[in-house]
């Protein structure tokens, strides 16, 4: 299976390759002033996200007025194989575009997308998504921050961990238990918590990439007062908001796989009969992702809905990406932890992370089989819904 393109999608392909060509941040000032967590975006990129954002290139698929043009999800695609082919990141803050406010224009009031997607899309304040907590990582279902309503606001007691970016967030997309009788999905409310509220403390902390590497955080909630508008979707409707913050994230999540995947490609050089075989099998699964994406695409612009498929391109995905950086990294031997260090020519529009030492590049794929699901997860969603198994 292979995509081909109408005359329409390849005027939009064209269209935004010219945009592209014409408008791409200055190179100097991108190299000199790098973005340190995935909520702080610098001032050319900021500047950058919201030219893409006036001229309806930011998310294709959203309306005029929040940065996109209607776009159908072929001419979405080709959008991002665009992105893609030149190394360009498509936001500074991913979570932020991809989650966020994807999720406020889904499930928020039209107050709360003028006043914070509308903002976040352009740039003009940074978001991060407040899910997981220490006995509730990949189990939402467990998490015990509670919000309890006060007359016109929410006090909010507890605690979130891994969050991203927080300590640079304007804004935390925050899951909290709104009812602790109801069963344990169903008791689960959605809150926009600004980071400067009193009793909000966010304490970032070193990954295994390195001390300097301050993206996940610790964020404490103190008595924190929440006004009752920053309520997202329905009182106890949490789930549902769940599930449509992490669809959001999975409709076209295995494109960036297999743009990592790409990249592998690119960036190693086998030596060795085994270092071959294993570039084989890279090459091999970047194929075989992309051949399955495209039909999963195909269904959708046909309006089959296959929801619980995308989990099959999720795990295989993210563990391709793994499993190809695990055999990177060993084939390097000890160079390859030679930390830091770069694998890949410096391109300032792309994320840094993505060019860094093999040691890095094979630590950081362990996101990808954690992060919107865990590969367990996404086993079981194939199980029981794709393959029909019992529970």
């Amino acid at each position: 299976m292979q995509l081909t393109f109408d005359p329409e999608v390849e005027e939009f392909r064209a269209e935004f390759a010219a945009f592209l060509a014409e408008n791409l941040p200055d190179e100097v000032a991108a190299a000199a002033d790098r973005p340190i967590s995935s909520a702080e975006v610098p001032p050319w990129a900021r500047e950058w996200q919201r030219l893409l954002f006036d001229n309806g290139w930011l998310v294709p698929g959203n309306p005029p007025e929040f940065g996109g043009r209607n776009a159908g999800v072929l001419q979405q695609y080709v959008h991002l194989a665009e992105l893609s082919r030149r190394r360009i990141y498509p936001s500074f803050n991913p979570q932020g575009l991809g989650i966020i406010a994807a999720s406020l224009l889904s499930f928020g009031t039209e107050e709360q997308k003028t006043r914070w997607a509308r903002r976040i899309l352009r740039a003009e304040i940074t978001a991060a998504l407040g899910m997981s907590e220490p006995g509730a990582g990949s189990d939402l279902a467990g998490l015990r921050t509670r919000a309890v309503r006060d007359g016109d606001e929410f006090v909010v007691n507890g605690q979130k961990v891994w969050t991203s970016g927080a300590h640079d967030s304007d804004v935390l997309l925050t899951f909290v238990r709104t009812d602790p009788d109801a069963p344990k999905h169903k008791g689960i409310s959605v809150l926009l918590i600004p980071t400067d509220s009193p009793g909000l403390t966010r304490r970032p902390f070193a990954s295994i990439c390195g001390p300097h590497d301050l993206d996940f955080n610790e964020v404490f909630f103190e008595n924190v007062r929440v006004p009752a508008e920053n309520l997202v979707g329905p009182l106890n409707g949490g789930w549902g908001v769940a599930n449509g913050s992490l669809g959001h994230e999975r409709t076209l999540l295995w494109l960036s796989y297999a743009d990592r995947l790409q990249d592998l490609i690119e960036d190693f050089r086998p030596k060795s009969v085994l270092e071959r075989d294993q570039y084989a099998t890279l090459v091999m699964d970047n194929q075989a992702l992309r051949l399955l994406g495209s039909a999963a695409l195909a269904r959708e612009v046909r309006g089959e809905q296959d929801v619980a498929s995308l989990s099959v391109l999720k795990l295989l995905g993210s563990e391709a990406v793994q499993s190809a950086a695990d055999s990177a990294l060993y084939a390097k031997g000890i160079d390859g932890l030679d930390h830091p260090a770069m694998t890949a020519p410096f391109n300032p529009l792309n994320n840094d992370n993505m060019i860094s030492s093999w040691f890095e590049r094979y630590v950081r794929s362990f996101a990808g089989t954690i992060a919107g699901g865990t590969s367990e997860i996404q086993r079981n969603i194939v199980a029981e819904r794709v393959l029909g198994l019992p529970r």
